[in-house]
């Protein structure tokens, strides 16, 4: 499925193709940072399928734990975050669903990750797939 995306105050606009029915949820202490929120919700698209249609987001890097260093894209005027990948040769975009125009016909969540780190009030389906840490 194509879909468009792009930060709040539209400096930053994207194409990609992805999967519906492929999003997932991470409830990282990373990722509750970085989203300024309780969880993630991101959505994968190839990186033959991404492709950057205005603007050019600011990056951040951010090395992990095992040495591995991703770009975790957003807009530098609004702050909205776009995507993640990897910092040479990503072969994957991690789009953030919340930057969809078509967010609403991606379907549900399919699995969440890093569920011990779920915070306490967060509910939700168990029809999702649920791992303790990084599958």
């Amino acid at each position: 499925m194509k879909v468009e995306g792009g930060c709040h105050c539209g400096a930053i606009a994207f194409e990609a193709e992805v999967e519906p029915g492929t999003m997932g949820i991470c409830h990282c202490a990373d990722c509750q940072t970085l989203s300024g929120s309780a969880f993630r919700t991101t959505i994968l698209a190839t990186a033959g399928g991404f492709r950057l249609m205005k603007g050019s987001p600011r990056r951040y890097i951010k090395t992990a734990a095992s040495g591995n260093r991703r770009v975790h894209a957003f807009c530098e005027n609004c702050g909205s975050p776009l995507y993640a990948c990897a910092e040479e040769n990503p072969q994957t975009y991690s789009l953030r669903v919340g930057t969809i125009r078509q967010s609403r016909a991606l379907g549900a969540p399919r699995r969440e990750i890093w569920t011990r780190r779920r915070l306490a009030w967060v509910q939700l389906t168990d029809a999702m797939e649920s791992f303790d840490g990084q599958p």
